[in-house]
């Protein structure tokens, strides 16, 4: 006579205490831009699903998580335990899903980043298996001048500004990397001239190219957002969404309607719409191609 086995439940058990569960869920959530939905949560963590509900209702309350449009993420105290708080949740957030749908599109890498001083903080990074061999983190930092995002972001801040923030003799991190502030303000004016899209090419890391445009405010550039391939990718071919990725993000959070007249005329006048047509954006590429920074 057999004796049936009893298989064992091969679901873990339940952590007993409501502390060990609010962890387990905020262990999932490894990194700044980490964003998880109702459905990750619950499958990650093994808990029911009205339970992580439960729970994730709880840290957003609490402030230990944010619910956004795209999913659960680290929210204010969470950010706030390394010392540095998060200035930045407005601009994340807004940003996040075009961050996704650009990566998506594109199968490239997705940064962004904000300007501090003479570097860029990166605060997001989306992508896929090349996101590994891409040398960026959220939450660290490379030098603005020799960055597409930096110089994205630089080129709408006045001359004096710009020469405030660096020496007269730039940084080089390759042989590529611009090492003058005069060749960074004719760099700059490039940009200008291209409405706001920025390319670099081997000049940050050498097997690295990226094209960037400015999230701006009516008082200047706030952050930035570039696709990042390797030095073989075609980035003027992507660059028009980039340029409309920053500019409805910059839409979202500084509506036309609700900017004061003069601030509008200023912007009008320094930049003008930023809605490119694909044909339009080819010429304005093409314009730049004056040196070896494309």
């Amino acid at each position: 006579m057999s004796v049936a086995t009893v298989e064992p439940d091969a679901r873990p058990a339940l952590p007993p205490s409501m502390v060990e569960r609010m962890t387990l869920i905020l262990d999932e959530f490894t990194a700044r831009s980490t964003r998880l939905t109702l459905e990750e949560v619950a499958r990650r963590t093994h808990l029911p699903r009205s339970t992580a509900h439960r729970i994730l209702d709880q840290l957003v309350k609490l402030r230990w998580l944010d619910h956004t449009s795209f999913g659960y993420c680290l929210g204010t105290r969470s950010l706030s335990l390394g010392g540095g708080g998060d200035d930045h949740a407005e601009v994340r957030q807004a940003a996040a899903p075009l961050l996704h749908q650009l990566s998506v599109q594109t199968g490239l890498v997705v940064h962004l980043a904000v300007l501090d001083e003479a570097e860029v903080l990166y605060l997001d990074k989306v992508g896929g298996r090349f996101a590994a061999t891409v040398p960026s983190r959220v939450g660290g930092r490379a030098p603005a001048h020799c960055t597409a995002l930096g110089k994205a972001m630089l080129a709408w801040l006045q001359p004096e500004e710009v020469e405030e923030r660096f020496a007269a003799d730039l940084e080089r991190q390759t042989h590529l990397t611009i090492g003058e502030v005069g060749l960074l303000h004719q760099e700059l004016n490039r940009i200008r001239a291209r409405r706001g899209v920025a390319f670099e090419k081997g000049e940050c890391f050498s097997q690295i190219s990226c094209v960037a445009a400015a999230i701006r405010s009516p008082e200047g550039p706030i952050a930035a957002i570039s696709l990042v391939g390797d030095t073989r990718a075609p980035m003027e071919k992507v660059a028009p969404l980039v340029a409309d990725a920053a500019h409805r993000v910059s839409l979202e959070l500084f509506p036309r309607t609700s900017e004061p007249r003069t601030a509008r005329r200023m912007s009008a006048s320094t930049s003008g719409e930023q809605n490119y047509s694909a044909a339009t954006m080819e010429r304005l590429v093409v314009a730049g191609q004056t040196g070896s920074w494309f």
